[in-house]
């Protein structure tokens, strides 16, 4: 699921080669521009428009901002980008790939739009974000977002005391099923075909959740508002809000020509850039950040690891510019 927000004034693609393209205009992507330009890199962060949270309403969980449209902040993240020189591209990637290195053999990367205009960079930091794959439920995605949630920690407090659905997608929706029990007394767990052991059910019996085997046909809805779920055998369900752990898949497209490792996390729960420290891959040039390859990771999680991984992208070039100077100062005297 992904929706795509206004479009804005894109600024002009460089000539030149940057130190960095940023891939992704998230909270992630634009935090690691910001971390770069402040240290007087020549950064372009490219932004296809569709970050995960577009269907919210607010953002939660970040002290500060808390409550605030994510359209906002990232367009303040835009500016401020902007602010220190780093410019801010609409559009979408079509192939991002390593190039031949420069004469002094630091790396290089091209980056070609959609529209066919084309960056060359240094360094390539990818936060693509993630896409949330529902289940195959009729009527489900059109209450993405605001009625059929995921996350406990971004819309519990806001969904708190209402009539609460899990939907589940697997062993995973057993422990979303506590989570979201701290936010109501009226809770139903719908296996959707998830076996559930002698000890789980004990325990939903303990916490009043009531479970329901008979499969979900479709979700109901009345005058555009969420009423509930059909079963298979023509039982109505009245729920106000629906709970689902969605499969969650890292956004590759457009990077695919970098071959990022990726793996897949347990459960079948969802698949991501495999990175290490500060977002490093095994790509040389190339680091990752926020959804991309930490796929629980909140906003203000995301826009942490995008700081990280600008601050360790920054050291590096600066290691490759004063390794070059001395190669320069060697070849100059020798």
């Amino acid at each position: 699921m992904s929706a795509q927000t206004s479009r804005y004034e894109s600024d002009a693609l460089p000539t030149e080669t940057v130190d960095v393209v940023v891939i992704g205009g998230g909270a992630a992507g634009l935090n690691g521009a910001l971390i770069l330009a402040r240290s007087r890199r020549s950064v372009v962060v490219v932004d296809s428009g569709t970050p995960r949270n577009a269907p919210a309403t607010a953002m939660h969980g970040f002290i500060v901002l808390d409550g605030t449209p994510p359209a906002e902040i990232l367009k303040l993240g835009r500016r401020q980008v902007r602010e220190y020189g780093g410019r801010i591209v609409f559009g979408e990637v079509a192939t991002a790939e390593p190039a031949a290195p420069s004469a002094d053999g630091d790396l290089r990367f091209t980056i070609t739009l959609a529209d066919g205009r084309m960056l060359r960079a240094r360094r390539v930091l990818v936060a693509t974000g993630l896409r949330d794959v529902l289940p195959e439920v009729p009527g489900l995605a059109g209450h993405w977002g605001h009625s059929v949630v995921h996350c406990p920690y971004c819309h519990g407090w806001e969904v708190r005391d209402e009539s609460i659905g899990i939907l589940a997608t697997g062993p995973a929706s057993v422990h979303h099923a506590w989570l979201f029990r701290q936010l109501t007394d009226d809770l139903v767990f719908f296996t959707r075909g998830t076996e559930l052991d002698a000890d789980t059910r004990a325990r939903f019996a303990a916490r009043d959740i009531r479970i329901i085997e008979t499969d979900v046909k479709e979700v109901v809805d009345e005058q555009g508002a969420l009423a509930g779920v059909r079963l298979t055998d023509g039982t109505f369900v009245a729920r106000r809000i629906l709970a689902v752990a969605t499969q969650m898949q890292a956004r590759t497209e457009g990077v695919e020509g970098l071959k990022l490792p990726m793996e897949d996390l347990p459960g079948n729960t969802g698949r991501r850039f495999a990175s290490t420290l500060a977002g490093a891959t095994e790509i040389p040039g190339v680091w990752v950040a926020g959804n991309a390859t930490d796929l629980t990771a909140q906003v203000g999680a995301s826009a942490a690891a995008g700081a990280l991984a600008g601050s360790h992208i920054n050291a590096l070039l600066a290691t490759a510019d004063t390794d070059a100077a001395l190669a320069a100062a060697q070849k100059a005297t020798g």
